[in-house]
């Protein structure tokens, strides 16, 4: 509960309005007010709306409609940040996740393993087993047997690859054809030059210590787009959505219970299972939020959220929802509760009519965001014990495979692999819990269906 000290450092706005959101979200008790969590969702929002353009691209290419898909995104987006808001109050925004919608398109759909309907089944399998491993305390159980030196890895790791996420948005970092290694990008290209900008601005306004440094630099940012001719100002502010029924309630269930397409759900599953752990652990660490421990109090209710909405979202028509990187944003712009959360679900809500205005920010204006917060992102590291190699490099791989890999999976589940091979054959085999031995089978399985 909140003390009256904590009252006093962080006063709450009076009148009924405020008083609702501090007993509802408990506003002084994470010593933060109304106005910083407004602006924080705001800024998670403006970070992560560029989903609402890219999920439909990238599900079109399954041969699923457009227009409908990006409802279907707007809804899942907005109706799995409000229930994290309002049941978990976590400032955690949730969407249908990046790499699960290419792995159903490009993947099973585009080589012709099966059509989007069944794809949508497995996510919707793949979503009843979250449901009943988080209710069945699994999940929160892998979270607390993860090593400590990786839960503090992770938020470095989200931090470089929000970064790197902001490089390549910005076109300031590509891929070279003659070495297919990461190289430079050319800087003076009109989307690399507002990126720039952008950077400059943002981090003159946070060296300056302005309130909302992020929201007004991507918003002034969006505005110098206009005259370079990045920023695209839409013909008109509002359209009224189109039905979703075309890819709504079509997920194929029967059709995913083949024993064919075991391995699939399974590559579902291990994606959304690692990457929201990561997220939630990341993101709640810049946050201020984890225990001595670098565990989650009342994890288990982000992660209901998340494992909800993976099956709310296969039934409208998309895939594997989950907790966003770009979550990061709205902690750093100060936000710590779920009224974060919520006003950045009100933002998805109104762009059902206000859908040219939201895509209407470039990702030039986002990306020097997303890098700057990275770099708020890199302190995490300083508490894993660099002394100890066999704490130092676990920590080090969970950090670079996530970042070489452009997956946070990919970087905790080798990190956790790495701990337990290191302990084992430097003789500290009895330091490494059971349960480690056993969660490594499965992680195994999954680098052997990354290979496949």
């Amino acid at each position: 509960m909140s003390t009256v000290a904590e009252a006093e450092k962080t006063p709450v706005e009076l009148g009924s309005a405020g008083g609702l959101l501090e007993r509802v979200f408990h506003l002084s008790k994470y010593k933060t007010d109304v106005r910083t969590e407004v602006m924080a969702g705001l800024v998670t929002f403006m970070t992560m709306a560029y989903i609402i353009v890219v999920n439909p691209a990238i599900l079109s290419a399954a041969g699923m409609p457009v227009p409908a898909l990006t409802v279907t995104t707007i809804l899942a987006s907005a109706l799995a940040t409000l229930h994290m808001a309002l049941y978990a109050n976590r400032p955690f925004a949730l969407a249908p996740g990046m790499g699960s919608n290419a792995f159903l398109a490009l993947t099973l759909v585009a080589s012709g393993v099966t059509d989007w309907q069944t794809g949508l089944g497995m996510v919707l399998v793949s979503g009843i087993i979250f449901v009943l491993l988080t209710v069945g305390g699994l999940r929160e159980m892998v979270v607390k047997l993860v090593p400590t030196t990786i839960k503090f890895a992770i938020g470095s790791a989200v931090g470089l690859f929000i970064a790197l996420l902001g490089f390549k948005n910005a076109g300031l970092v590509t891929v070279s054809k003659a070495t297919g290694l990461l190289a430079l990008g050319k800087f003076w290209e009109p989307t690399a030059l507002l990126a720039i900008i952008g950077f400059f601005i943002i981090s003159v306004l946070m060296a300056l210590r302005f309130r909302g440094a992020l929201l007004a630099g991507i918003a002034l940012t969006t505005l110098v787009g206009i005259p370079m001719g990045i920023t695209k100002v839409p013909p008109a502010l509002f359209s009224l959505p189109p039905s979703i029924a075309p890819i709504a309630l079509k997920a194929n269930l029967p059709g995913a219970l083949k024993l064919a397409f075991l391995p699939a759900i399974f590559t579902f599953f291990m994606g959304d299972f690692f990457s929201t752990m990561g997220t939630v652990l990341g993101v709640g660490s810049k946050a201020g939020l984890l225990d001595k421990d670098g565990n989650l109090p009342e994890i288990q209710k982000p992660f209901l959220v998340d494992a909800i909405h993976t099956c709310v979202g296969a039934l409208l028509g998309t895939t594997t929802v989950t907790t966003f990187v770009e979550s990061a944003s709205g902690v750093e712009a100060g936000g710590r509760t779920g009224l974060t959360a919520l006003v950045t679900s009100l933002a998805f809500f109104a762009t059902l009519f206000l859908t040219p205005l939201a895509v209407m920010i470039p990702t030039a204006a986002t990306a020097p965001a997303l890098i700057l917060i990275g770099l708020q992102m890199m302190s995490t590291i300083k508490n894993v014990n660099f002394d100890d190699f066999t704490q130092a490099l676990p920590a080090f791989i969970t950090i670079v495979v996530t970042v070489f890999t452009f997956n946070l999976a990919n970087g905790i589940s080798l990190g956790i692999i790495t701990y337990v091979l290191l302990n084992v054959f430097s003789g500290k085999y009895r330091e490494v819990p059971a349960g480690l031995y056993v969660l490594c089978v499965p992680l195994l399985y999954y680098f052997y269906l990354l290979k496949a």
